[in-house]
């Protein structure tokens, strides 16, 4: 154990009583946690002590799902400084509903200052064993009640969208204001873009030539137009449409046409690419993206979209000089590493069954704490000796620890397998390379590659992990 560095000749009489106080709605206001409240009542609790120097630390307006609050940071920082003697809440759920964060403000920032932690509404003061040994009880209590509340939320927003009502909050949808009063969406001024959108695209009309024609800015928010159910009289929520109250922009029946020809569209244009790279390429000077284009007829080359004028909102730096480069070259090269990565990638995972032996170690280590903690608890029902509840708390600390290493250790050996599975798939497709199609190799690429970034001759490739 660490001996304490010694501090400065500060007493804990002249240390600083810290009287912590949050609201975060003003309907806790209303229930009896407003500042005022929780200031005399935090008021008369030093009093009824005799504690003269104490000083407030108060967060108006926000949660206690986290701890990045103002006056929590400052708090904090002044029992760090040791300044601080104590810390008085009026409930512990104003210091966090946060089971791990009140452990964590506890167990890693008061203690090892000396600062006490009282809360008036639980009769908790961690100076007292019987005091430690109700925080976690406590903490986990204001944990379920957040969880609960989150839930009953969800559950609220699920029957609202099931009546037909919009869900209220979040983004409204293109084309629609939200009444408040009434729950429902109604269509707006871009209602007639949103019928226009879908009327090009269904004559024939590209997304991003849609997109030109309407003044939209990018052609993704064509698509998300075309995609989005609302327009046609539904409400989607978790995955699941639900018939919506709201007036429809268009009918069902275009909608479905133009999901039709999407798929439709979808489907020939990955049938038809002849460029293995599409959509991966980017410029190593200024960031683009890159597309193929024909050099008359000794083939095809690359070209940074900053060096071309068709999508205006691609161009990153209009004066870019990257070089442009054959297109076979390129694909050549990527296809080559791919295949050099993936051996060596298989290599190395060869060597990940010591592995196993680590999992066997931690299980072991698991199963002897959790029989120490058993004999531990068997020992205080007989004589109730409080120094055991404090070796009982010390050692469901170092359970906690060894179950996060085993999950972390389970998690990477279920990476290391997929991973591995993957490898040797692609590894097998070498021979098979040349005789498969364009969208065979295509879906090889896109699994393995997030992109190949090119700066005049040299290529960058920027590998996923393979799972």
């Amino acid at each position: 154990m660490k001996a304490k560095k010694s501090l400065p000749d500060v007493t804990a009489e002249k240390k600083t009583k810290a009287l912590y106080i949050r609201v975060s709605t003003d309907a806790q206001r209303e229930e009896g946690y407003s500042i005022d409240a929780q200031k005399e009542m935090l008021e008369a609790y030093c009093k009824s002590k005799g504690y003269k120097k104490f000083r407030f630390y108060i967060d108006g307006g926000f949660t206690g799902s986290n701890i990045e609050r103002p006056g929590m940071r400052q708090l904090v920082q002044d029992v760090k400084d040791n300044k601080i003697s104590h810390v008085v809440v009026y409930k512990l759920d104003r210091l966090s509903r946060s089971q791990k964060d009140t452990l964590y403000l506890i167990e890693d920032v008061f203690n090892p200052h000396n600062a006490d932690f009282v809360s008036l509404n639980e009769n908790m003061d961690t100076s007292t064993p019987i005091g430690r040994a109700m925080l976690g009880i406590m903490s986990a209590f204001a944990q379920l009640e957040r969880e609960t509340i989150r839930e009953r939320t969800r559950m609220g927003m699920k029957e609202r969208v099931k009546s037909g009502l919009w869900m209220g909050g979040g983004r409204v949808p293109f084309g629609y204001d939200y009444d408040r009063n009434k729950g429902i969406l109604v269509p707006n001024k871009d209602a007639e873009t949103v019928r226009t959108v879908y009327d090009l695209y269904l004559q024939g009309y590209a997304p991003q030539r849609i997109a030109q024609m309407t003044g939209l800015k990018y052609d993704r928010l064509a698509v998300q137009i075309l995609t989005r159910k609302t327009n046609c009289g539904y409400i989607s929520y978790n995955g699941v449409d639900y018939i919506g109250k709201h007036e429809p922009i268009i009918s069902a029946e275009i909608y479905q046409k133009a999901m039709d020809m999407m798929k439709e569209r979808s489907v020939q244009r990955i049938a038809t690419s002849e460029y293995l790279l599409t959509g991966l390429l980017h410029c190593g000077k200024c960031g683009a993206k890159m597309r193929y284009q024909k050099w008359g007829q000794n083939g095809v080359k690359l070209v940074c979209y900053s060096q071309q004028k068709s999508k205006m909102y691609l161009v990153k730096d209009p004066d870019c000089d990257n070089e442009k480069v054959w297109a076979d070259d390129v694909e050549d090269h990527v296809v080559k590493d791919l295949f050099r990565f993936t051996y060596e990638k298989q290599k190395e995972e060869e060597s990940g069954a010591a592995r196993i032996t680590a999992m066997e170690s931690l299980n072991r280590q698991y199963d002897g704490v959790s029989l120490q903690i058993k004999r531990l608890y068997d020992l205080y029902s007989k004589d109730g000796n409080a120094l055991l509840l404090e070796s009982i708390e010390e050692k469901q600390g170092d359970l906690k620890k060894i179950r996060e290493q085993i999950i972390r250790e389970q998690k990477r050996s279920e990476t290391t397998h997929k991973m591995s599975e993957t490898l040797k798939a692609i590894e097998g497709l070498k021979d098979a390379w040349d005789y498969m199609s364009v969208r065979e190799k295509q879906g090889v690429i896109r699994r393995c590659i997030e992109k190949v970034v090119v700066k005049d001759n040299a290529v960058d490739i920027h590998y996923k992990l393979l799972y």
